[in-house]
């Protein structure tokens, strides 16, 4: 009699605390940046949200970044570029 061994693709949660940095009260002089998972016309929202955020709350500076493509997490060197770069990110998506 053969042995077969069965695999479960069930995975363990892992569970890391962290410590989230308070959101700024103000956005005046901030640098933004956008990580843009490559969806169609993220980049015009961030080009109008760039603008209404520099017009509106005084960013000083709107930083946009493409990942490679929609379908895998962006690369180290994209994530350390922002958090070197900005004071507050944000992720988007358009279509």
């Amino acid at each position: 009699m053969a042995t077969i061994t069965v695999l479960s693709p069930v995975g363990r949660p892992r569970i890391a605390a962290m410590t989230l940095p308070a959101l700024p009260l103000r956005l005046e002089g901030l640098r933004v940046g956008f990580l843009d998972n490559t969806k169609s016309n993220f980049d015009r929202l961030v080009q109008d949200m760039g603008a209404m955020l520099r017009e509106r709350h005084g960013v000083r500076e709107i930083v946009h970044r493409r990942k490679g493509n929609a379908a895998t997490p962006a690369a180290d060197d994209i994530i350390a570029g922002l958090a070197k770069d900005c004071d507050l990110v944000f992720a988007g998506s358009a279509d």
